[in-house]
C-alpha cells in the first residue's frame, strides 16, 4: 500500500486548489490555490497568470510566452515556441496545465531548455545527422520528470546519487528534512503526483548550497534555483545525456506517503533499487 490516491478517479472533478497542500507541490502551491473551480483555467487565464507572476517569461529567442490551442503545426513543438513564444496548451488537460505553471515558476530554465533544443536541432541538421540526439532526449526527459535536489548537507546528495536510500531517507531523515529541498521541475511529475503510484520516479539534478540559502524565503529559493538550473543546463549541454540524471523514487521522500514511516519500506528493492555497477563507475550528477 502507498496510501490513498490524491484523486478518486479521472471522472471525479478536482479543483487544482486541492493539490496546493500536497507534498512536492510546495513550489507551485500558491498558484494552485488560486484555482478553486474543478474546470482547469483556459489559455487566457494562464496568459494573465504568467503576465502577473513571471512578466519576463520568454522563449529561447526572447519572445514573450503565451499559451495557445494546438493546431496543425507546420514546425515542431520546440521550434514553434522558440519562433513565436506560443506554447501549445490543450484545454482541460492537466499535463499541459502543469506545463504552463512550470513556465510561471521556472521561466529562465524553461527558456534555456527551449534555446538548447533549437541549437541542437540546427547543429544536427547542419551536420546531416538524423534523430534527436542525447542532448535533446535528456532535455525532454528532464522537462517531463525532472527534480532539483538542493541540499546544505553535501553528504545527502552523494547518498541519493549512490542509491543509499535507507541511509538518506531513514537514518538521516531529520538531517534531510532540515537541510534539503526537493523542487519539482517536470510537469509530467506533477501530473503523476495527482495519483501517485508504486515506483513513481523522477530524474534528479543535485545542487549543494550553503546554510544561508535555507534562510531565504521560498520564493527566493525558487528564483535562485531557476537561475542556477538555467546556467547548469547550458554549461552541460555539449555532453548532456539522460545518463547525467540520477533516478529518485519520489515516494521515498519523507512525508509523501505514510508508508515511508518505517525502515522496512526502504528495503523493498522493487522500488528502491540498488545502483547498477556500470552506473556506479560513472560520476554522479552534480
Amino acid at each position: 500500500m502507498i496510501g490513498p490516491p490524491l484523486l478518486d478517479s479521472d471522472d471525479a472533478p478536482c479543483p487544482p486548489a486541492v493539490l496546493a497542500a500536497r507534498p512536492l507541490f510546495e513550489p507551485v502551491a500558491r498558484l494552485l490555490a488560486r484555482f478553486e473551480s474543478p474546470r482547469l483555467p483556459d489559455a487566457d487565464q494562464l496568459d494573465r497568470l504568467i503576465e502577473e507572476v513571471a512578466p519576463n517569461a520568454a522563449s529561447g529567442s526572447g519572445r514573450p510566452v503565451r499559451f495557445v490551442a494546438p493546431g496543425a503545426e507546420a514546425v515542431g513543438y520546440e521550434e514553434r515556441i522558440f519562433a513565436t513564444g506560443e506554447v501549445p496548451t490543450r484545454p482541460d488537460d492537466w499535463h499541459d496545465f502543469f506545463n504552463a505553471l512550470a513556465w510561471c515558476l521556472w521561466p529562465q530554465s524553461k527558456a534555456a531548455c527551449n534555446a538548447l533544443h533549437l541549437a541542437e536541432i540546427r547543429a544536427r541538421r547542419a551536420a546531416g545527422l538524423a534523430g534527436r540526439g542525447p542532448c535533446r532526449d535528456a532535455l525532454t526527459q528532464f522537462d517531463e520528470c525532472g527534480i532539483v535536489v538542493v541540499s546544505a548537507d553535501h553528504e545527502i546528495p552523494a547518498l541519493l546519487a549512490a542509491h543509499e536510500w535507507e541511509e538518506a531517507f531513514w537514518h538521516r531523515r531529520e538531517a534531510l528534512r532540515e537541510t534539503t529541498r526537493f523542487l519539482v521541475f517536470g510537469h509530467g511529475s506533477w501530473d503523476q503526483l495527482r495519483r501517485p503510484f508504486f515506483g513513481l520516479c523522477a530524474k534528479a539534478i543535485h545542487r549543494t548550497v550553503g546554510r544561508a540559502w535555507l534562510a531565504m524565503p521560498e520564493a527566493g529559493q525558487q528564483a535562485d534555483t531557476d537561475r542556477w538550473l538555467a546556467a547548469h543546463l547550458a554549461e552541460r549541454a555539449p555532453t548532456l545525456s539522460p545518463r547525467d540524471f540520477s533516478p529518485l523514487p519520489l515516494l521515498g521522500i519523507p512525508g509523501v506517503t505514510p508508508d515511508s514511516e518505517s525502515p522496512d519500506y526502504y528495503r523493498d528493492t522493487r522500488q528502491f533499487r540498488p545502483r547498477r555497477r556500470s552506473a556506479a563507475l560513472r560520476s554522479p550528477a552534480s
